[in-house]
């Protein structure tokens, strides 16, 4: 009968340790809401594996437009955001739902475009009369109208061109509702216009007859910022494992990583956690 009770307790005790230690592994992962230019770049499909092996620790991605994202770390779904809009990021940051924003790399946007340019466009250096003229020409602009941070930017980049988009914008302006890779696809088969960042637009495999039409204007600059979701807010926040991952993407080794992630030779991103400012 002892030896019975011992044998039965072994096997308890052997089982319980079957089931809690993947509960354990699991401890040692987090959740990070990031817009989709990160994930469809293929910079986390890089990246990540490298912090695994550093920290232990492995990365969920929630791949959202910036907005949503922001609305995930919110709700306390997540316990990491990476995205792209700095004016949205820095309201997260006052309104208490994040701790503190770092800079973490830039690049820049695009307007691409069919080779046929139907609006005359290409090579222009002043993206705001670009846009003037695909408005005045009624040529096709796709918009991801996700509230994502390039939408943002899009958003932006109308108004300083002096046009109001929700009065003056008619059948040549279709707004997606659809994150970047979508909208490229129906860029391309609507013989259109739209904006990208140029990081999502190198890894896009289905260009089709899609071309860079306007870059290089300041105004298509792109900066990305990294935060920790509040723990004072959020209790389910890994606050640790959280900022593990955020001091590796601003660490040198982080910045030297996200610099040597390149396609064909091209830089998909630009680290400068160094500019506070950023």
């Amino acid at each position: 009968m002892i030896n019975l009770r011992i044998a039965t307790t072994a096997a308890a005790f052997a089982f319980a340790l079957i089931v809690t230690q993947p509960s354990l592994a699991q401890d040692r992962s987090i959740v990070v809401a990031s817009t989709t230019s990160t994930q469809d770049s293929g910079l986390f499909e890089y990246l990540l594996p490298k912090f695994k092996d550093k920290s232990g620790i492995t990365v969920k991605v929630v791949a959202q437009g910036t907005g949503q994202a922001l609305d995930t770390g919110k709700r306390c779904d997540a316990d990491v955001v990476l995205v792209h809009a700095k004016a949205q990021e820095e309201k997260f940051i006052a309104d208490g739902a994040g701790v503190k924003r770092f800079p973490v790399m830039y690049n820049d946007f695009v307007i691409v475009g069919p080779k046929s340019d139907p609006a005359g466009i290409k090579g222009a250096k002043d993206v705001a009369a670009a846009l003037v003229t695909i408005k005045n020409k009624d040529a096709a602009f796709f918009s991801r109208g996700d509230r994502s941070g390039t939408h943002s930017a899009e958003l932006a980049l109308w108004k300083s061109s002096g046009v109001d988009i929700e009065k003056d914008k008619g059948t040549w302006y279709k707004s997606l509702g659809q994150g970047m890779g979508a909208t490229l696809n129906t860029a391309a088969a609507g013989n259109g216009y739209t904006l990208t960042d140029r990081a999502t637009w190198i890894n896009f495999k289905n260009k089709q007859d899609l071309v860079i039409a306007v870059e290089g204007d300041k105004r298509l600059f792109n900066q990305y910022g990294v935060m920790l979701v509040n723990p004072a807010k959020c209790p389910s926040v890994k606050k640790d494992l959280g900022q593990a991952f955020i001091d590796f993407l601003v660490s040198p080794q982080g910045q030297k990583d996200i610099s040597g992630y390149k396609i064909d030779g091209q830089s998909l991103f630009f680290p400068n956690a160094e500019d506070q400012n950023a």
